[in-house]
């Protein structure tokens, strides 16, 4: 007989759209970023006008879908909870550090709130030092220099941790679930997540 599974709602439909539409524009800026300072990319892809305006646009859109997730509450406070630091936070990095199972936390543990907090700064410097270089005309040469060095090196940084993302993603299919139809397993959430008052699914 097969087990009924007891789901819970973790995510929205406009939190997952959200998540989607800037996954999507920061893949892409990553990509023909690759494109662009690759060599045999650069070879292969050969339109480099193209990709720039690609690139640009696509980054100045990075912001757009946050700021539209404002219009939800759901959004609204999962965000106000990824911002706050608490005791259990704390303990939950000691916890992983010394490899112990007991690891409380909220919806948000404290690996995804320094994630998304991570995600939203690095977010603001790579835009603000994209504009920099790509206006050219409101900033004098130096200004262009240290913007095209931190924002360069702030990319390679955000592959790095992007990737490290996916792969916990992929450890994770229950997490993944979460993400893509907004419903997890209540054992599951009990399991990783026990301080969070799961509300039921629809």
């Amino acid at each position: 007989m097969r087990r009924r599974v007891d789901l819970v709602r973790r995510f929205t439909r406009a939190e997952r759209w959200v998540h989607r539409a800037t996954a999507s524009l920061m893949g892409v800026c990553l990509a023909t970023a690759a494109c662009l300072y690759v060599a045999p990319l650069a070879e292969l892809v050969g339109d480099r006008p193209l990709v720039v305006t690609v690139h640009v646009w696509c980054g100045l859109a990075l912001p757009v879908p946050l700021l539209l997730g404002l219009a939800s509450r759901a959004f609204r406070a999962d965000a106000a909870r990824l911002s706050r630091f608490t005791a259990a936070d704390r303990r939950w990095l000691r916890a992983v550090r010394a490899r112990e199972a007991d690891r409380p936390a909220g919806k948000f543990n404290a690996g995804q709130k320094l994630y998304a907090q991570w995600t939203l700064g690095s977010m603001l410097v790579i835009v603000g030092t994209g504009l920099i270089m790509w206006l050219t005309h409101l900033a004098p040469a130096a200004w262009r220099t240290g913007a095209t060095f931190v924002h360069d090196w702030l990319a390679a940084a955000i592959a790095l941790v992007v990737a490290g993302h996916i792969r916990m993603a992929w450890l994770d299919g229950e997490a993944r679930r979460g993400m893509r139809t907004g419903l997890v397993e209540r054992r599951w959430a009990e399991r990783e997540h026990p301080n969070w008052q799961h509300p039921k699914a629809d």
